[in-house]
């Protein structure tokens, strides 16, 4: 693998790293209260609202700014976009780092914004891959790559919170900023490595004509592309049902088994550990022998069934052994709608798809993060309830959407066989 390949994938880790790194770090400033940052008298139901507010702007700013920001990408080019958000990926850790030092909740909210509208690396790095590829196989296998960079990012970032916050490791060295310096560390060598050894696969720079409405109109316009309508229908209910679990994951164990930082990062890193397997080891195999259609409908069946499980399991350490189908199931899902999505249009358009598959991915993980957190004091299996209903909706979708030609002639097999018998 080239060196450029591995910055893009580096990028890709950077993104998933933030996730995996905020969702303990901010679960023990928020949940802890032998910490000073909220008033320690504070009620539970305030400390959920709290946790909806950061966790929920940051997928709506991410919504935003990966409309525009991959929009962009196709215009000025990969390089310069992947830019752009590395810096202000910095500057949000520089927010976070100074919120913990002052105490300060309004600090927090605006670093996590910052952070959200500048989080569009995945997608441009994703269209930057498929410039790079030569024929299917090796799109397929650079899907791969990008839900294994995403699997490692995913236990890289509680890996990080578990031992640089964690006094049993690091004794008083250990602190809540010390994560995001190293975090903030891992950014800057990022943007040196895309700077010195990334070389633009855009093949043509335009005139850019378009903008900030972009933001509003990324959605609007899939209107107009029936097929990318279809596969986003899909795409959305599937990855939000994941999003029902995965964000509320912490949240979950914390309130039900009384889990730790360290067991809250424990189980994200369990999580990662199946994704990183499954999009290793499964995605090729499955990919070549099984068509994309029964792969999606399959994966999120499974995804729902264990779902169902954590709900209903009374033991905390059987936990960590549910979650590894639930992962492992969507690194193969994920990078499956990815491959559709990308054959919905041609290469200029590239961007602006992968940026459509982020919008919606952050468009339903915003939209549960505040209504999680405002109901989750109430009832904390509601955001699972809400998960195993988003699954349902994909799987009637599939049932019925899926069946026309101009998504079954995404699948390249299915083309291959057409072309054979014509």
């Amino acid at each position: 693998m080239g060196i450029s390949r591995f910055a893009l994938l580096m990028v890709v880790f950077i993104d998933i790293m933030g996730q995996g790194l905020m969702y303990p770090l901010i679960t023990a400033i928020l949940f802890d209260t032998s910490r000073q940052f909220l008033p320690h008298d504070m009620p539970q139901a305030s400390r959920e609202v709290r946790y909806g507010i950061v966790i929920g702007l940051f997928f709506v700013s991410w919504f935003f700014g990966a409309a525009f920001i991959s929009k962009l990408s196709d215009y000025i080019g990969r390089k310069y976009g992947i830019l752009i958000c590395l810096t202000g990926t910095l500057v949000g850790y520089v927010l976070t780092i100074l919120a913990l030092m002052t105490s300060s909740f309004v600090l927090l909210v605006v670093g996590r914004v910052v952070a959200g509208f500048t989080a569009g690396n995945q997608p441009i790095a994703q269209a930057a891959l498929i410039d790079l590829a030569n024929g299917p196989d090796e799109k397929n296998r650079y899907m791969g790559y990008i839900a294994a960079a995403a699997a490692a990012g995913l236990m890289g970032g509680p890996i990080i919170v578990g031992v640089l916050a964690s006094k049993q490791v690091l004794g008083d060295f250990a602190s809540l900023e010390l994560p995001t310096y190293f975090a903030a560390l891992i950014v800057l060598a990022a943007l040196v490595l895309i700077q010195v050894s990334f070389k633009e696969t855009l093949k043509q720079r335009r005139k850019i004509d378009f903008g900030l409405s972009e933001v509003f109109l990324t959605l609007w316009r899939v209107a107009k592309h029936p097929v990318v309508a279809r596969v986003g229908g899909v795409f959305f209910f599937a990855v939000l049902g994941l999003n029902c679990f995965f964000i509320f994951l912490d949240d979950y164990v914390v309130a039900r088994f009384k889990f730790g930082t360290f067991s809250t990062s424990a189980i994200i890193v369990a999580a990662g550990a199946a994704m990183a397997f499954s999009s290793t080891f499964l995605l090729g195999p499955v990919l070549a022998r099984f068509r994309q259609i029964r792969t999606i409908a399959v994966t999120v069946i499974i995804m729902a069934v264990f779902l169902a499980l954590f709900m209903i399991n009374p033991f905390p350490d059987l936990s960590f052994i549910l979650v590894l189908p639930i992962l492992a199931a969507f690194a193969i899902t994920y990078p499956t709608l990815l491959l559709m999505f990308s054959e919905t249009v041609d290469e200029t358009q590239q961007g602006w798809v992968m940026g459509v598959s982020i919008a919606l991915f952050t468009l339903g993980s915003g939209s549960i993060s505040l209504v999680g957190g405002l109901t989750m004091a109430e009832n904390r299996d509601l955001p699972f309830m809400i998960g195993l209903g988003a699954f349902a909706i994909a799987l009637v979708l599939v049932a019925t959407a899926w069946r026309s030609q101009s998504i079954v002639q995404l699948d390249p097999k299915n083309r291959k066989e057409a072309e054979a018998e014509a």
